[in-house]
């Protein structure tokens, strides 16, 4: 008995020994996990860019920002505005108003409907930006033909701030001076 016990174990260890050399067997898969590991190796696609969302939203601001960081090098418009929203906000990283306005230019560059609205916003209010009113509404009617709800209703009100913008960030867009 002892020797079929000591055979068996002698057969199994070249198996063994190969696992090791192949890898992790049972890796995580659709884990926030797993979705960090990929971006951090340069793995990217259009669900794991999207599923930052989840991780921002998780409280996970710096783990969002490299996930969206990657994406948005990868050529994702969202992320890209996601990136905006971080800095404008200060999440994961000091608030930087010119690297969220940096970051809407960019969508707004690759043809991104949300990157032209929220970079013209910037322009109406001069936040990351020298302030000028007639480029942001040009930019705003360009989201607006593109079809964005929110950029349509900014025209219709005339675009009155106010009409998009929660009264409880009014101290944000402010004058500094």
């Amino acid at each position: 008995m002892r020797l079929v016990l000591i055979a068996a174990l002698a057969a199994a260890s070249p198996v063994l020994a190969d696992e090791e050399s192949i890898g992790t067997l049972n890796p995580e898969e659709l884990t926030i996990n797993r979705i960090l590991e990929d971006a951090e190796n340069g793995i990217t696609s259009m669900t794991s860019c999207a599923a930052g969302y989840y991780i921002t939203k998780s409280g996970r601001h710096v783990e969002a920002r490299k996930l969206f960081s990657r994406c948005a090098d990868a050529g994702y418009t969202g992320a890209m505005t996601w990136m905006s929203q971080l800095d404008d906000n200060g999440l994961g990283a000091p608030e930087n108003p010119d690297s969220a306005a940096d970051w809407d230019l960019r969508a707004a560059e690759a043809g991104d409907p949300v990157g032209m609205y929220n970079y013209g916003l910037d322009l109406i209010r001069g936040r990351g930006r020298v302030k000028d009113v007639e480029a942001g509404r040009a930019l705003v009617d360009e989201a607006a033909l593109a079809g964005l709800p929110t950029a349509r209703r900014l025209q219709a009100a005339g675009y009155d701030l106010d009409e998009v913008t929660p009264d409880a960030d009014n101290w944000k867009y402010a004058p500094l001076f």
